[in-house]
């Protein structure tokens, strides 16, 4: 079994920056992707962006490219989520997600297999 563990998230004026985490637990050894995801009220589970460990390459939604950046760590499978220049717009409960056997940054929340527990960004005008 697989577990994802998010943590960050907080109040954050506009044009400040935020960082999340999320680290994956249990047999993580064929999670090849994991990716963020953000829900707002009133709308659909969003995007945000994804990294692939089959190709070492990160992608963006592109709402956020360009100010929100993906990083992971070397060692385990954790990849963090560093958000600069957020506006209110970004204001949403932020998922991190798993494929078990990704082969590249699926977009859509139907693709992923694990799910993080969900942490709150908002962001004040």
């Amino acid at each position: 079994q697989v577990r994802l563990v998010e943590s960050g998230g907080g109040l954050v004026q506009a044009g400040g920056s935020l960082r999340l985490s999320c680290t994956a637990f249990g047999f993580t050894g064929r999670i090849n992707t994991m990716g963020w995801f953000r829900l707002a009220p009133g709308k659909e589970r969003e995007f945000v962006g994804a990294f692939t460990w089959t190709k070492t390459m990160t992608y963006y939604a592109d709402s956020v490219k360009g100010r929100f950046t993906i990083s992971r760590d070397g060692t385990k499978k954790t990849i963090d989520l560093q958000m600069n220049s957020l506006n209110p717009e970004d204001t949403a409960v932020y998922y991190c997600a798993g494929k078990y056997l990704g082969e590249t940054a699926y977009r859509s929340p139907n693709e992923y297999d694990y799910w993080g527990q969900g942490t709150q960004v908002t962001v004040s005008s």
